[in-house]
């Protein structure tokens, strides 16, 4: 529903990541005041690379990047949709650029907005509820450790979802005393030069530090939920004589001993857990709002509780997707509610759509914790008509998917060959592409 009011909000946003700076910058656009909260000393989020992880708690480390990591999507598909990911000379032009690039990206894009003013850096959120219809946040500044309590009329959290692990529950885990490591504070292969190593998990993360361990290591184990696996991976463990595929792990043992469901043994140095994260809002008094087994909810839309919509919101909670143009367009439909220029569904109408689409997930045998995982374009298409955001285009749709079928062949390779050149060179005379002057939007 579309209404001619504009009126201005008071909004913070929670974070200085992609979601949050697009969040940032589209409430700007739409004429709102606003606080961006950031518990880092610089934008990036996720990319904002940090390898001082030793001697830090892991909870209280943001970022899971390491030192290696590079783009599993080409550049082409993942900028903004008005503000191209361009190579720049000097940079690192490759189209799966390494995280300092993206990271350099989201910086651009920060300043060709005008978004730093409204940033608060080295602050870090810790709480957030509602009093008498406004939203009270209470934040600490790093060094002065001084608290400061505001008062908002809304709040749009835009935290990430990389940065909690999710721990498998292994019987023995407590008593093993080797190294256990998730793979958030994994930066560099050379601490586990010549051990034996467990990898559990072989999704992207895991794949990489395998390939990356094999180099070093005297022996990568990687156990997995099945033995099913790509032919990409297949063609890396039949390359390298200490590379070993396992099924799951039934026990560790105290001695260093990891014994696995087939009865299968080895004696490890490390082990490094590859098994993804879980949702995490510490800060938020939740009225009604949970995270049960990864399913952030009740949320419309993987947007908004609808009790407290759309004063409160949350942007880049769905996974498996091309994530900037997803956020920007949750980013922008929030802008648009906030001033009265569109309106939700009625709590009735939210609550019915939500508990629909948890039925649907429940027929379709998807686990309660992949509810938020949307591999659909369909979805992203039609949740952009809410706020008359664009589609799609079909060369971004394409590469994604040329991508993807690339890496599942060729995992040593897709990053640096591919053949999707026909496709590439119309994203390139796109419209997304020549809307704006590369040499302009140098730092």
């Amino acid at each position: 529903m579309v209404s001619e009011k504009n009126q201005s909000k008071n909004v913070c946003v929670i974070g200085a990541g992609p979601s949050g700076l697009v969040s940032a910058r589209e409430l700007k656009k739409e004429g709102h005041t606003v606080t961006v909260l950031e518990q880092n000393h610089e934008v990036g989020g996720q990319w904002l690379y940090d390898p001082n992880v030793e001697f830090e708690d892991p909870m209280r480390i943001h970022s899971s990047v390491y030192a290696s990591l590079r783009l599993t999507s080409p550049r082409e598909i993942m900028g903004f949709s008005d503000f191209p990911f361009i190579a720049k000379k000097g940079r690192d032009m490759r189209r799966f650029p390494g995280h300092s690039e993206l990271f350099l990206y989201l910086k651009d894009f920060c300043q060709w907005f005008g978004l730093r003013e409204m940033i608060r850096f080295n602050t870090r959120v810790e709480y957030v509820g509602m009093e008498n219809m406004k939203w009270i946040v209470r934040s600490k500044e790093k060094k002065s450790e001084k608290i400061i309590e505001e008062i908002f009329d809304a709040v749009v959290v835009a935290t990430g979802h990389y940065s909690k692990p999710r721990m498998p529950v292994i019987k023995g885990m407590n008593e093993w005393r080797r190294r256990q490591i998730h793979s958030h504070v994994y930066r560099v292969p050379d601490p586990f030069r010549n051990e034996v190593v467990v990898v559990v998990g072989n999704s992207l993360s895991g794949q990489d530090i395998s390939m990356e361990l094999v180099e070093i290591a005297k022996e990568v184990h990687i156990s997995a939920k099945s033995l099913q696996v790509s032919e990409g991976l297949s063609k890396v463990i039949s390359k390298h004589q200490n590379l070993h595929l396992h099924v799951q792990i039934d026990t560790l043992f105290e001695d260093g001993r990891v014994l696995f469901i087939d009865g299968s043994l080895v004696i490890a140095d490390s082990i490094i857990y590859c098994t993804g994260y879980s949702y995490s809002f510490p800060f938020l008094d939740t009225k009604g709002i949970v995270v049960d087994d990864d399913r952030v909810g009740p949320l419309y839309e993987h947007t908004f509780p609808p009790s407290l919509a759309p004063s409160l919101s949350f942007v880049g909670i769905p996974r498996k997707l091309i994530g900037f143009p997803f956020f920007e367009s949750q980013a922008k439909w929030i802008a648009q509610l906030l001033s009265g220029k569109r309106s939700l569904p009625s709590w009735d109408e939210m609550m019915k759509s939500i508990q629909e689409f948890y039925s649907s997930r429940d027929i379709a045998g998807i686990p309660k914790h992949n509810t938020h995982d949307i591999a659909n374009f369909e979805y992203c298409d039609k949740y952009g008509d809410y706020c008359d955001f664009p589609h799609l285009e079909e060369w971004r749709k394409q590469l994604c998917l040329a991508a993807l079928k690339n890496s599942e062949k060729n995992l040593e390779t897709y990053r640096d060959l591919w053949d999707d050149d026909e496709v590439l060179q119309e994203a390139l005379q796109s419209s997304h592409f020549t809307q704006i002057d590369p040499e302009s939007i140098l730092l």
